[in-house]
């Protein structure tokens, strides 16, 4: 029993983590990545539909995202959909693929961008201090129903503690390398 909870508290810091990256991906940092076009649905036919469902996406060079929809009648469609999720950046097109091209950030927008970074991390931290309460709560339980003596509550609560900690350190880890891929111009 007490396994279990330490393999669910693995998995929760697991997801946090996971949560993290996708989330630090959506930052823009000025170079070109798909992954703030994630949140963006087009009406298609009646229906919500991610944009890598209608359109061709790719990064032809390091500041540029190219879109090349399906069909030419959804680049009106698509324009409107990157105007209303306020990324900052005026699509162009020449009648066949839209381009976004990613402004160059300055000092102080880079700072902002980097506070943002440690605030998603700080939330990971968060995140994975409530997996750690939840975890020594579930085995106190057991302690308390005689499930487990009180050594081995003391040794399962380290062992969920260790993965904690090492569930910080790669928190920070990421956390600092983004921080380094914003500032570098």
């Amino acid at each position: 029993m007490p396994d279990s909870v330490l393999k669910g508290s693995k998995e929760g810091i697991s997801k946090a983590l996971e949560v993290l990256k996708s989330e630090l991906l959506k930052l823009r940092t000025g170079r070109a990545s798909l992954a703030i076009l994630d949140s963006i649905r087009v009406d298609y036919y009646g229906n919500k539909t991610d944009l890598k469902s209608v359109a061709n996406l790719s990064i032809p060079d390091a500041r540029t995202i190219a879109i090349q929809p399906w069909e030419p009648k959804m680049i009106g469609v698509i324009e409107k959909e990157i105007h209303g999720a306020a990324l900052g950046i005026n699509p162009t097109n020449n009648g066949k693929v839209i381009r976004l091209v990613m402004p160059e950030l300055t000092e102080e927008r880079r700072k902002d961008v980097v506070k943002v970074a440690k605030k998603i991390g700080e939330d990971a931290r968060i995140t994975i201090r409530q997996v750690r309460k939840d975890a020594n709560t579930e085995l106190k339980d057991l302690e308390k129903s005689k499930a487990i003596s009180e050594d081995d509550l003391k040794n399962f609560m380290e062992k969920v503690q260790k993965e904690v900690d090492a569930g910080n350190k790669e928190v920070d880890a990421i956390v600092k390398a983004k921080e380094q891929e914003i500032m570098t111009i």
